[in-house]
């Protein structure tokens, strides 16, 4: 028997056909994962079900009762409950009360919250999930990952039947992944369906029972893993092979050749220490390592986004003046892709054209304002160099699909030509047709001359990319390794802290 069943659903936006005659079912205590391209109608699928949007046609039952469509705070009392790839939160809130809003236990009769209870079940839930969060803490000052955690754990403390999870995984380090897993073992005893919906492909072999496929807004097949072969699920996503070519090894570089950065004794106390590289012009330097281990903080260090104590920060020659900022880093020839794309890459409600040009607004500067005409060629100009996938410039940001909003945050500095890129996870939560064209424009960029500072979670990615890599550990870096000779054994050796010599 299923438990979940969606039949024949059909959902347009607009004139722009999103989803057509797609159907789905999940059993009880069953694994089942959702893939295809970004703009594949994933997301439309997964807002149908948890309530956020009614279909056009076609209709949800949960244990043969029908879902009350568009509603979403009835779905989730039913027992739905969606955990979305963006961490949903509210930041200035501590972890206790992100974990259990709406569902506030009170005392004498809801007159007062009863805080030891709530305090009590968010530690419950957290140890469930192998976390130790500062639950006083502001959830606003945690880190991504961690946004994703609590996230995550409210979604545990509802009596939940179907657990819809969305990327849970994009921002999680492989010891917070391996503790949401056994979490989510222990609801799959319990009957509880999961629908999981990932990019991370050896994710999807590992875990889950079947996967069902959509693409351009169909649905291409339901197949048990054990029937399937990764080659055919990637040709089933994008439908079509994928480039060999994208798993080419990069060019080798001069190694002799003059240095566009150099970094030396760069220190930061408690987040890195005496940091000591340089990349050349047309190489691609890998940065890998744990997440917290301090590749994001040293990317930020190197814009002038954060302060350093000491060391010294140079671009062809020349130091960066003391207690630089971002305008300083950009008129150098600096670029920032951040890792989280929604709250730092982008302005989520302005146009696809907006973001594009907004690094650029200078060149499009005129006496009494901006030339919109050039600007909007220009906007025009990249849309299609960077295959953006929009309806019109005017769209606004947060109508695109995660793959095509990075996209625009690689794409709006192209423009300026830089000649440095910092690319902090730069296809997290993208799908693969996308993240083998954010691939081969890395590999453009750097062809064309431009340094590549790659920081990336994705072992086979800074295995592929890298003509150099840098593990970091604890804010320090643990080894050095060229792409042609580097191994995901070495790299996963050097990130992780070394055994204590007093350990037994």
């Amino acid at each position: 028997m299923s438990l979940l069943v969606a039949q024949q659903i059909h959902h347009s936006y607009g004139g722009t056909q999103a989803l057509c005659d797609v159907s789905l079912e999940i059993k009880p205590g069953e694994w089942h994962a959702l893939c295809g391209e970004n703009g594949a109608g994933k997301s439309t699928l997964i807002k149908i079900i948890s309530g956020v949007e009614p279909p056009d046609r076609g209709s949800v039952t949960l244990e043969g009762n029908p879902l009350p469509m568009g509603r979403v705070h009835a779905v989730e009392q039913a027992g739905v409950i969606a955990v979305h790839q963006e961490p949903v939160v509210f930041p200035h809130l501590s972890t206790i009360d992100n974990v259990f809003v709406g569902r506030e236990p009170g005392r004498l009769g809801g007159l007062w919250l009863d805080r030891d209870r709530m305090a009590r079940g968010a530690r419950q839930v957290m140890h469930q999930l192998g976390e130790d969060l500062p639950l006083e803490q502001p959830v606003g000052e945690l880190s991504l990952a961690q946004r994703q955690m609590v996230s995550i754990a409210r979604a545990l403390l509802n009596d939940c039947r179907i657990l819809i999870l969305d990327e849970p995984t994009a921002s999680l380090s492989a010891r917070e992944t391996q503790s949401l897993f056994r979490a989510i073992k222990q609801l799959q005893a319990q009957g509880v369906g999961i629908l999981y919906v990932s990019h991370r492909l050896e994710e999807i072999f590992q875990m889950a029972d079947r996967v069902t496929v959509l693409r351009d807004g169909r649905m291409v097949g339901t197949h048990s893993i054990a029937s399937i072969q990764r080659s055919d699920l990637i040709q089933m996503m994008v439908g079509r092979p994928l480039d060999a070519s994208s798993a080419a090894r990069p060019l080798p570089r001069e190694e002799q050749a003059p240095a566009l950065l150099e970094v030396q004794g760069l220190s930061r106390a408690g987040v890195f220490d005496h940091i000591d590289f340089a990349i050349q012009s047309g190489e691609i330097l890998g940065l890998s390592g744990l997440v917290g281990a301090g590749r994001t903080e040293i990317a930020r260090a190197i814009f002038g986004l954060d302060p350093i104590d000491t060391g010294s920060i140079t671009m062809d020659g020349q130091p960066m003046p003391e207690g630089f900022q971002i305008h300083d880093a950009m008129d150098r020839g600096m670029a920032l892709v951040p890792e989280d794309r929604q709250r730092q890459g982008l302005i989520l409600p302005e146009s696809v054209e907006d973001n594009l040009t907004l690094p650029s607004l200078k060149a499009f500067s005129k006496f009494l304002g901006l030339d919109r005409d050039s600007r909007g060629k220009a906007a025009h100009g990249l849309i299609q160099r960077m295959g953006i996938k929009t309806a019109k410039p005017s769209s606004p940001a947060q109508s695109l699909s995660g793959g095509n909003q990075q996209k625009i945050v690689l794409g709006k500095w192209v423009y300026r030509q830089p000649r440095l890129f910092l690319l902090d996870e730069p296809t997290r939560g993208v799908d693969v047709g996308a993240k083998e064209e954010v691939h081969r424009m890395i590999r453009t960029l750097a062809r064309s001359g431009s340094a590549i500072l790659l920081i990336s979670s994705d072992m086979p990615e800074i295995l592929q990319l890298s003509d150099r890599i840098l593990v970091l550990c604890q804010g320090r870096i643990r080894g050095e390794v060229t792409g042609s000779q580097a191994t995901a054994e070495q790299l996963l050796e050097w990130a992780l802290p070394p055994e204590r010599p007093d350990a037994a």
